[in-house]
């Protein structure tokens, strides 16, 4: 079982034009643009490297993703599987949440609190967190940086989730992009908490970060914590499986440890829906 925690759906249904797409350098700002006009379509076509795929939007400026997700992965049932965004600033979140669960079949939920303006200590997010809780649904954070001007770093960092952990034990929480540039914190919170893990989402285009991340954590023992996820249409599952397989090339022919490979299968083979307590 291949699972893909971090996919982004697509604004559009349709394919884009080329003429109208639309491409992104601040991402990876040493490979080639990245087209971020994808389709649903295009979206479907890259996660064929995978069983499963988790596909999400991000609550915020006022739009709401939900209904968006849920059409989709209406359209392959057998592959994706969506999970809800809200804003915890909107009075109206909490019953949104209850409505993308039990009318939509959403089975987790996105936030990103340097994206949508709120403290992860909020307690309007506190009442998120209580309500996840309650209903088994498992938590995907972006508490990572952005190279968005706007989006404040002071919401951002890993460590803030310590306090939700210890106050949420039961709620299954995913730390995106293992909390980069701040790994060493995401491991030593990993470790700490057994309900908080990571997506490796993300991180292969900056391979020296990447070996150092997979490696600390190997030396802490906790590549189990570690999740499979691609953050399209940034990267694909295609490109991320064969980047992760290929870390260790980076320290070939030197003294460096190398990842150990069943570790790195491990990663990929692990099955998150299980481990997050996802029923389908």
């Amino acid at each position: 079982m291949i699972v893909d925690v971090h996919t982004h759906i697509p604004r559009f249904k349709k394919p884009v034009k080329d003429e109208e797409a639309v491409y992104e350098t601040k991402f990876r700002p040493h490979d080639p643009p990245v087209k971020m006009s994808v389709s649903w379509e295009e979206h479907y076509a890259a996660m064929a490297p995978v069983d499963k795929a988790i596909v999400f939007g991000i609550a915020m400026k006022g739009e709401n993703p939900n209904d968006a997700v849920a059409e989709y992965v209406r359209t392959h049932p057998d592959k994706l599987v969506g999970f809800l965004s809200i804003d915890p600033k909107d009075p109206k979140a909490l019953g949104e949440l209850d409505r993308a669960v039990f009318q939509l079949g959403l089975k987790g939920i996105k936030l990103g609190p340097m994206y949508q303006g709120f403290h992860p200590w909020d307690e309007r997010a506190f009442a998120i967190y209580k309500r996840a809780q309650d209903l088994g649904l498992p938590i995907l954070f972006h508490q990572a940086t952005s190279p968005g001007r706007d989006d404040p770093l002071e919401y951002a960092h890993p460590r803030l989730l310590e306090k939700v952990a210890l106050a949420f034990r039961d709620l299954k929480m995913v730390i995106a992009h293992m909390g980069h540039p701040w790994e060493r914190d995401t491991i030593v919170l990993i470790r700490k908490q057994p309900n908080v893990y990571a997506d490796i989402s993300a991180l292969f285009y900056r391979p020296w970060q990447f070996y150092n991340t997979l490696i600390l954590c190997h030396e802490y023992g906790q590549m189990e914590k570690l999740l499979f996820g691609s953050d399209y249409p940034v990267t694909t599952p295609g490109e991320s499986l064969s980047r992760i397989r290929k870390v260790n090339t980076l320290v070939e022919g030197t003294r460096l440890p190398s990842v150990p490979e069943e570790e790195i299968e491990g990663i990929i083979h692990r099955d998150a829906l299980k481990v997050l307590g996802i029923k389908l």
